[in-house]
């Protein structure tokens, strides 16, 4: 059975940083294409990024990209969103994702998914 399970979510002032993480179990990890969305309320859950099974490539939704990076670690079965020059827009509950098809933003292509961890940024 695959799990996934995201910490590091918390209280942040405009312009901070956090980092959140995910660990999966229950599946190869390193065949996989991890991904972070986010879903703020009242609003659809939206792509923030993704990484290839190797972390050679990454994607980003265009609003925040250059202040968010996506990592992995391969050895440890875990991803991770550095997110820094943080925005109140950017308060959502993040959610790790894995797919088995090829990088993409696509929500449906995804398969598994983790409970999620709010993030709150303060004006």
């Amino acid at each position: 059975q695959v799990q996934l399970v995201e910490s590091g979510g918390g209280l942040v002032q405009a312009g901070g940083s956090l980092r959140l993480s995910c660990v999966l179990s229950g599946r190869t990890f390193s065949w996989l294409v991890m991904g972070w969305f986010r879903q703020a309320p009242g609003k659809e859950r939206e792509f923030v990024a993704c990484i290839s099974g190797s972390g050679g490539r990454t994607d980003y939704s265009g609003s925040v990209k250059g202040r968010f990076t996506m990592s992995r670690d391969n050895a440890k079965n875990t991803v991770y969103l550095q997110m820094n020059s943080l925005r109140p827009e950017d308060t959502a509950v993040y959610y790790c994702a894995a797919s088995t098809e090829s990088m993409t933003s696509r929500r449906a292509a995804y398969n598994y998914w983790g409970q999620g961890t709010q993030v709150i940024v303060s004006s």
